[in-house]
């Protein structure tokens, strides 16, 4: 296997050929109606083993025919090597990356898609890997063995403090401080992504991208609906000069939504510290929504922002090259949170959509989903005790069997769930787009909480065919995967699909 130094030099060179255009001329891959099994992975898995013995890893163990490659992130959640602290799985470099890890494109930006934004290619390139070009590395060994190449772009929370422009366009909270995060409503961030996606596409002879976009919107934010964060309620957003116009173009009295976001950080801040109001927590909550109903509809403009920017990559895609693909990843908080779920509506996502990765990871579900309810428990619902909403809440989401939820953590929720969960996105994108339910494979998860096994991993891919998935989307990424549990999620596509 190369080392990690004598990869890069020897890969470096790559760029320019990419610049000059020979990827375009290979032959486009042949168009499959199923994808049978993608798998999520990133650039330092191929540096670290060697792109020839990864791919062999993946064809003979995995069954893998797609690659969801991570082309443009910031986030070490679909690339890099696992996070500090975590297990290493036996293969890759067990070092952390936490000395060098930058993020941002790991192929070549191409100046002249981005002349429509203030953001220049050349801010973008990932300074991780030298001038290594991921996409020009690996795109025609992959090709030579029949496989596909979908991009994975993401947009994050929190960017590098050395992208000034971050900070220029960046969400403004409740108190007026910028956030982490780029406003949608912002028309360079808005063209932005759309130059990103169309880079991609038009530089690469790439089969299509996918958006990662986890973000929330200001009311789901601040009563704590997320598994994945802390509640604090005065820093939602957005509430810069751009949503204020987008807002009232929409009829929404900005002052009144802004005031009734105040009202609801001050029923927040009382809800953590057990200042019970005396009609209790949720009649409050009630109270608020009827006395200030644009609280409701400038979340729901959160959405319009967030959608609109999804429209915008599907059209220039297509524009492109209508056989390439553009899918959405749907996060995990879609799976539990029947408040979220509202907000997700598969047969409009469908129509600007090929395929839909749904999160359906079911060994951390369980920790994720006890952590979702004693949030929205220290909020809205104070009132109601923990295990008694779980139980409501399963009912809610039509989940069945599932452990109680003082061992549901060490539990995981069932393969079960991962059949209804694929049940639920078939019926709802009513075959307009194909279904690819994420599989958890060796997703951190707390110490005492349920770690992926073989069993569970066959299992788990199994009940995703048995629901009518298209195919499935091995997750979170190859680099905390261990191998036993990659060769059963292969063996489960190969079961599945011989039949």
């Amino acid at each position: 296997m190369n080392t990690r130094r004598t990869f890069i030099k020897n890969s470096a060179g790559v760029a320019a050929l990419a610049a000059m255009g020979p990827l375009k001329e290979l032959p486009p891959t042949p168009v499959s109606k199923r994808t049978v099994c993608g798998i999520q992975i990133g650039a330092d898995s191929f540096v670290d083993e060697g792109t020839e013995k990864v791919l062999d890893i993946l064809q003979e163990k995995g069954a893998v025919d797609t690659l969801y490659l991570s082309t443009f992130t910031y986030d070490r959640g679909i690339t890099g090597r696992p996070g500090p602290g975590k297990d290493y799985p036996g293969h890759g470099v067990e070092a952390s990356d936490k000395t060098y890890f930058h993020g941002g494109n790991f192929a070549t930006p191409n100046a002249q898609y981005y002349t429509r934004t203030a953001i220049k290619g050349d801010q973008l390139k990932a300074p991780d890997l030298g001038n290594l070009d991921i996409l020009a590395e690996v795109l025609p060994k992959a090709r030579r063995r029949g496989m596909k190449v979908i991009c994975s772009i993401q947009d994050g929370f929190n960017y590098p403090a050395d992208l000034g422009f971050v900070k220029d366009m960046a969400e403004v909270d409740l108190q007026g401080r910028k956030s982490g995060a780029m406003c949608f409503f912002q028309p360079d961030v808005r063209e932005f992504w759309k130059s990103v996606a169309v880079d991609l596409c038009s530089s690469y002879p790439i089969d299509g991208v996918i958006l990662f976009n986890e973000r929330n919107g200001p009311l789901l934010n601040a009563i704590g609906v997320s598994h994945a964060q802390g509640i604090d309620s005065a820093k939602v957003t957005c509430f810069c000069p751009y949503h204020e116009q987008a807002a009232r173009q929409r009829g929404i009295d900005f002052e009144r939504a802004k005031e009734g976001y105040r009202q609801l950080d001050l029923f927040v801040e009382r809800s953590l510290n057990a200042q019970r109001p005396s009609d209790g927590y949720y009649v409050e909550f009630e109270r608020l929504l009827l006395r200030y109903p644009e609280i409701m509809a400038y979340n729901q403009l959160f959405d319009v922002g967030k959608s609109q920017i999804l429209k915008d990559i599907h059209a220039a895609v297509k524009a492109i090259r209508q056989e390439l693909e553009v899918g959405f990843h749907i996060e995990h908080t879609n799976s539990f949170n029947p408040l979220y779920r509202a907000t997700r509506d598969y047969a409009e996502l469908a129509d600007m959509a090929d395929f839909l990765k749904i999160v359906a990871y079911n060994n951390c579900g369980g920790e994720r989903y006890v952590s979702f309810i004693h949030n929205i428990c220290q909020t809205v619902f104070r009132d109601v005790p923990p295990g008694e909403l779980m139980q409501m809440n399963n009912h809610l989401l039509n989940y069945a069997n599932e452990a109680p939820i003082e061992t549901l953590a060490a539990a995981g929720l069932s393969p079960d769930y991962v059949l209804r969960e694929t049940q639920r996105a078939k019926a709802g994108v009513a075959g307009k787009c194909k279904v690819l339910p994420g599989i958890d494979v060796n997703i951190p998860t707390g110490e005492n909480s349920r770690k992926a096994s073989p069993e569970d991993t066959y299992a788990a891919t199994m009940s995703a065919y048995k629901g009518g998935a298209d195919g499935v989307i091995l997750s979170r990424k190859y680099s905390e995967m261990k191998w036993e549990n990659l060769a059963a999620a292969g063996k489960a596509v190969r079961d599945a699909t011989a039949r």
